[in-house]
């Protein structure tokens, strides 16, 4: 980009010399490259998020808590990958933990949905909730999707309900929840466990009302 700003001075400078009349075209052009440079500067900002470098939930949870014991399914459906909870000790204390998970491999993706829930996912991370608020645990949370998966099943059986239920519930927890962006935090799939008395991003995470693609 500094070859072209380069360029554009010296075009300024011929243009002065000369007399031409072209002032508004050279504005136009500038305002190109600074929307292009914005834009790439953004996208970078996304892919950094994205990095499949960056560490995900379970690395966060393995390195932070002791004896994580992880808890499955919403007791109506099934059991959701792409959404891991479960009870572990942080210093001695016994807390609940709601997070994303991506994958790493092609076949972990694919099981993981990409980090994407389904309705499921969002009633079981309720589930633990009200069963934390239940026992006096705290909740610390782990967002990082792109956004609730679309699909048509998920549709069927109500992604919108389970969010927006989420929503309602976890606002009214007795019980402290603390939400943490690690990566991605995507529209109203982050939302649906991303509601809590503190909210934290990490260095280079990106939040949104929409995926950057959407």
């Amino acid at each position: 980009m500094s070859d072209l700003e380069n360029k554009i001075s010296e075009l300024k400078k011929l243009i002065s010399e000369s007399g031409i009349e072209a002032g508004d075209e050279l504005l136009i052009l500038e305002e190109k490259i600074r929307s292009q440079s914005k834009s790439e500067a953004v996208w970078k900002q996304v892919e950094l998020a994205r990095h499949s470098d960056r560490p995900y939930s379970m690395d966060y949870i393995t390195r932070i808590f002791d004896n994580f014991i992880e808890l499955h399914g919403d007791r109506s459906f099934g059991d959701d990958p792409a959404i891991v909870g479960g009870i572990a000790f942080l210093d001695s204390r016994p807390v609940t933990i709601i997070a994303h998970q991506k994958g790493r491999t092609l076949k972990e993706n694919v099981w993981r949905n990409h980090g994407m829930a389904n309705p499921e996912g969002y009633r079981k991370a309720r589930r633990l909730a009200k069963q934390a608020e239940k026992f006096g645990r705290p909740v610390i949370t782990f967002i990082d999707t792109s956004g609730a998966y679309p699909g048509l099943g998920a549709e069927e059986r109500g992604i919108g309900e389970a969010i927006a239920r989420n929503l309602q519930e976890f606002s009214q927890l007795q019980t402290p929840v603390i939400c943490i962006i690690i990566g991605e935090g995507g529209s109203g799939g982050a939302l649906g466990i991303g509601v809590g008395d503190k909210i934290y991003m990490l260095q280079n995470a990106i939040y949104s009302v929409i995926s950057p693609e959407g």
